[in-house]
C-alpha cells in the first residue's frame, strides 16, 4: 500500500489507543492532595509574598511605583532584585528574562543565567537592581512598522512593576520571567502593552477628573478591569501531523463537513470526556500556580471546542494573563499528545473561537467607601444612579465616535472568517444595553422616566426621579458585539488569537476622549442649572440621543440588520485591511495622538505591522494550498481515477456495463474543475507577488485571491466526499473533531 494511505488509518488506531493522563497534584509532607488555595500563586512573586521578604519602608517605595509611578532608586531596586532573585533560586530557577509582548501578537523572552562572578572569581548567583529594570535584548528582527531601520537593533525592556513576576516551568526547566514593556532606542513603543498601560492612566486622569465634577473628590485613580473568555479546540496530534494546513497556518484549508456537525447541539455544556478532562485539570493546574484565576471550563457550541473563563482583574495583569493562558494550553495540550487551536476559524461551517472581553472601571480611593466602586454597576442611591447613567453615557459617546477604531483593534485574517458568519458578532460594531436599561435610556431622552415602577421590577424610583437598577436584569444578546451584562460590557468581537492589549487599549482611549468631550458641556451645564444631578442628567439625555444610532437590540446576525445599519450610517467592515484603515483615519490619529496613547509614528507603525502580518498569514495559506494540491490531493485523485479507468475498462472487455463510469466521469470533471481553479488561484497570486505595496497586497488577497481560494476549497471538498475513503491523504474532520 502506499505509505501516504497507511498514515491515516495509523493516526486513527493511535488516537483510539490513547489514554487519560492525570494531572500530578501537589502533595503535603504526610500525602495529602493540596487544595488549589494552598498551592494557587505558588509560582507567582505576588503583593503578599514580596511584603513578607521586603523591608517596610522599601515595600512602600515598591506600591508606590505600582500605583502612583514613581521611579525606583537604585539602592531600593537592588533590595527587589535581590529578593526576587533569592525567591527563584529557592524555587529552582537559574534563569531570568525580560517577559514582553512585541508586536507578533505572542510573547518574546531572552533568558540569562544569574550566574556572575564575584572580585575573586568566585561564581556566584546575582541578580542587580539595573538589571531588573532595564535590558536590552536585539530589537532589529522584531516588527516595527517602519519606526525604525533593520541596521538598528537597540531596543529596550523595561520592567512593569504592576504585574507580578513570575516562574515558567517548560521541560522540567524553570525560568523567573518578569513582565516588561518593550521600546525602541528612541522611546517609540515596539509592543502591546506600552500603550495599554498608557491608555489605562489617560482614562483614569478623565475619569478622576469627572468624579471630582459630580463630588467623588476621594477618588484617587480610576482601573480598567478585564476578564477574557478563551475559546479553543482540541485536536490529536496525531491528526495534525497529517495536516500541513493545520501546522502551517492554524486552520484547516480542506475539509469536507461531517455528516453530524454541530447541528444536533450536544457539545455546549456537555459532558466532558475524561482525556480532555485531564488535560483541563492540568492546563488549570498550571495556571493556578501561576497565579491565574481561571475559574470556569465548559464543553463550546462545536464539536471539540472549549472555553476557559477568569476572574476579572486589572487589566494589564489580565492581558499578561491571557498570554500565559494560550502558552500553558499549548505546552499542556502537547503533554496530553493534543493540538490547542487558537484560529478563529479552525473548521469550516462550525462555530469559530472568539475572546470575550469583559470590561469595566473601579475605582482607588485611599480614604472612603468609594474605593472598589465599579462604575458600571447601577447603585442603590440616587448619586450612584447619577454616576452610573453619566459613565454608561460616556461609553456610549465613546463607542459611536470611534466605532471604525474599535473594528481596527479587532481585524484579523482570522476573525474575517468568524465575524458576521451567524456566529459570532458581525463586523458592524453596536452596543446591547438590554430591555431595562433601553426602557431607562429611552426614558431619560423622552423624558417620560416617571412612568416606570418598581412593581414591575425593573425600575424603582429614586429622589430627582433616577432609577435604581436591579444588577443582572437584562438578558444577554450572544450576537451583540458589544453587550452590557449587567455590570460591565462584554466586548464579544475580539478574536481568539489575538492579544487582548489592542483592542482594549483601543477602548479605553475612545471612552477617556469622550469624557474629554464631557467634561466642558457638564461644567457649564452645572453652572448654567445651578444643581450637578440636573446637569448630569441633560448631559445624559444629550448623549443617548447623540449615540441612538450604535444602539441595538435585536439579532445582529439577521440580514435586517444589515440593511437597518446602512440606512444609520454605521459602518460594516467586513474585511481586514478596509478595517485597519480606520486605525489611520484623520480622527483616530487626533484622539490618540491628543491623549497621548500614541504618537503618529507608533500608530502607522501599528497599521503597517497589521497590513504586513495580514498579508504574510494569507500568503501562507495560498502556498499551502497550493502545496497540498499539488502533491497531496491531485496525486490521490489521479490514483482513484486510475482505479476507475482500470475497472470500467476491465467491464468493457467483459461486455458488461460498469456501475462505476458515472463516478469515473464525476472525478475526472472534477480534476479537470481542479486544475482549472489551482491555476486562477496561483494567477491572481503572481500578481500580488508582482505588486511591491504590502497596503495594495492585502486589497488584493482580500478580493480576488481570496475568493479564488474559496473557489478551490469547494472542489477539493467536492472530492473528499468522491474519492475512495481509503486514498484519501489527510484526516477528515469526523476524526479530527470526534475520536478523543
Amino acid at each position: 500500500m502506499n505509505p501516504r494511505q497507511n498514515a491515516r488509518p495509523e493516526a486513527i488506531r493511535e488516537v483510539l489507543s490513547r489514554k487519560p493522563i492525570a494531572p500530578e497534584i501537589p502533595k503535603n509532607e504526610g500525602g495529602r492532595a493540596l487544595r488549589v488555595s494552598e498551592y494557587y500563586g505558588s509560582n507567582t512573586l505576588g503583593i503578599q509574598q514580596m511584603k513578607s521578604r521586603l523591608p517596610k519602608d522599601i515595600f512602600n517605595h515598591f506600591m508606590a511605583s505600582i500605583k502612583e509611578g514613581k521611579k525606583l532608586e537604585r539602592e531600593i531596586a537592588n533590595t527587589i532584585a535581590q529578593a526576587m532573585k533569592e525567591w527563584a533560586l529557592q524555587n529552582g530557577a537559574q534563569y531570568f528574562c525580560h517577559w514582553f509582548q512585541p508586536q507578533t501578537g505572542t510573547t518574546a523572552e531572552k533568558h540569562d543565567a544569574f550566574l556572575s562572578f564575584d572580585d575573586h572569581g568566585a561564581p556566584v548567583e546575582t541578580l542587580s537592581g539595573s538589571q531588573l529594570i532595564q535590558s536590552e535584548p536585539d530589537a532589529s528582527s522584531f516588527p516595527s512598522g517602519g519606526m525604525r531601520t533593520t541596521f538598528e537593533a537597540r531596543g529596550y525592556t523595561a520592567w512593569d512593576p504592576s504585574s507580578p513576576v513570575f516562574i515558567m516551568e517548560s521541560g522540567g526547566v524553570k525560568t523567573l520571567c518578569i513582565p516588561s514593556v518593550f521600546i525602541s532606542y528612541h522611546g517609540h513603543a515596539l509592543d502591546e502593552k506600552t500603550g495599554l498601560i498608557r491608555s489605562i492612566e489617560v482614562l483614569s486622569q478623565k475619569s478622576v477628573e469627572l468624579l471630582h465634577m459630580i463630588g467623588d473628590t476621594d477618588a484617587d485613580r480610576v482601573i480598567t478591569t478585564l476578564g477574557t473568555e478563551q475559546e479553543y479546540f482540541l485536536v490529536d496530534r496525531a491528526f495534525g501531523a497529517l495536516r500541513p494546513d493545520l501546522t502551517m497556518s492554524g486552520r484547516t484549508l480542506f475539509g469536507a463537513p461531517p455528516a453530524r456537525g454541530q447541528q444536533l447541539e450536544d457539545h455546549y455544556f456537555g459532558s466532558i470526556t475524561p482525556r480532555v478532562q485531564a488535560f483541563m485539570a492540568d492546563m488549570e493546574l498550571e495556571l493556578h500556580k501561576l497565579g491565574v484565576p481561571a475559574k470556569t471550563r465548559h464543553n463550546e457550541v462545536a464539536p471539540s471546542q472549549f472555553e476557559l473563563a477568569p476572574i476579572f482583574e486589572e487589566a494589564t495583569v489580565a492581558v499578561d494573563h491571557n498570554q500565559i493562558t494560550m502558552e500553558v494550553m499549548r505546552r499542556t495540550a502537547r503533554k496530553h499528545n493534543l493540538e490547542a487551536i487558537f484560529h478563529e476559524k479552525p473548521f469550516a461551517g462550525l462555530n469559530g473561537s472568539g475572546k470575550h472581553s469583559n470590561w469595566s472601571m473601579s475605582v482607588v480611593s485611599k480614604a472612603s467607601a468609594l474605593n472598589g466602586t465599579n462604575l458600571l454597576d447601577p447603585g442603590k442611591t440616587p448619586h450612584q444612579n447619577v454616576r452610573f447613567l453619566l459613565f454608561l453615557a460616556a461609553v456610549l459617546k465613546g463607542v459611536h465616535k470611534h466605532s471604525g477604531l474599535l473594528r481596527a483593534g479587532i481585524a484579523s485574517p482570522g476573525n474575517d472568517h468568524r465575524l458576521g458568519a451567524n456566529e459570532a458578532p458581525p463586523a458592524i460594531i453596536s452596543v446591547f444595553l438590554g430591555d431595562t436599561l433601553s426602557k431607562i435610556c429611552d426614558a431619560i431622552a423622552k423624558g417620560e422616566l416617571s412612568k416606570y415602577s418598581a412593581e414591575e421590577g425593573m425600575i424603582k424610583l429614586g429622589v430627582n426621579m433616577l432609577p435604581e437598577v436591579m444588577k443582572d436584569n437584562t438578558d444577554r444578546n450572544r450576537t451583540s458585539p458589544f453587550a452590557f451584562t449587567g455590570n460591565k460590557f462584554e466586548f464579544r468581537a475580539v478574536g481568539s488569537s489575538a492579544s487582548p492589549s489592542l483592542p482594549i487599549t483601543l477602548l479605553n482611549s475612545a471612552v477617556a476622549d469622550a469624557i474629554s468631550d464631557l467634561l466642558p458641556k457638564l461644567a457649564a451645564k452645572k453652572q448654567a442649572l445651578g444643581s450637578i444631578d440636573k446637569a448630569v442628567m441633560e448631559i445624559v439625555k444629550e448623549t443617548i440621543l447623540e449615540t441612538e444610532k450604535i444602539r441595538y437590540e435585536l439579532n445582529n446576525y439577521a440580514e435586517e440588520w444589515v440593511k437597518e445599519a446602512d440606512k444609520r450610517g454605521l459602518l460594516n467592515l467586513r474585511k481586514t485591511p478596509e478595517a485597519l484603515e480606520q486605525l489611520v483615519s484623520p480622527v483616530a490619529k487626533e484622539t490618540l495622538v491628543r491623549l497621548g496613547v500614541f504618537s503618529d509614528a507608533e500608530i502607522e507603525s501599528r497599521f503597517h505591522v497589521r497590513i504586513e502580518g495580514y498579508v504574510k498569514r494569507l500568503s501562507i495559506e495560498v502556498e499551502m494550498m497550493l502545496q497540498m494540491v499539488d502533491t497531496q490531493i491531485f496525486p490521490s485523485c489521479a490514483q482513484y481515477l486510475s482505479q476507475l479507468l482500470e475497472t470500467t475498462n476491465a467491464a468493457k472487455l467483459a461486455a458488461i456495463e460498469s456501475p462505476l463510469t458515472s463516478t469515473l466521469k464525476k472525478v475526472s470533471a472534477l480534476m479537470s474543475e481542479l486544475n482549472d481553479r489551482r491555476t486562477t488561484l496561483d494567477s491572481a497570486y503572481q500578481k500580488v507577488l508582482a505588486t511591491g505595496d504590502f497596503h495594495e497586497q492585502s486589497k488584493l488577497l482580500s478580493r480576488g485571491v481570496s475568493e479564488a481560494m474559496a473557489q478551490l476549497r469547494n472542489v477539493v471538498d467536492t472530492l473528499e466526499t468522491v474519492v475512495d475513503d481509503a486514498m484519501w491523504p489527510l484526516p477528515k474532520y469526523r476524526e479530527m473533531l470526534f475520536l478523543m
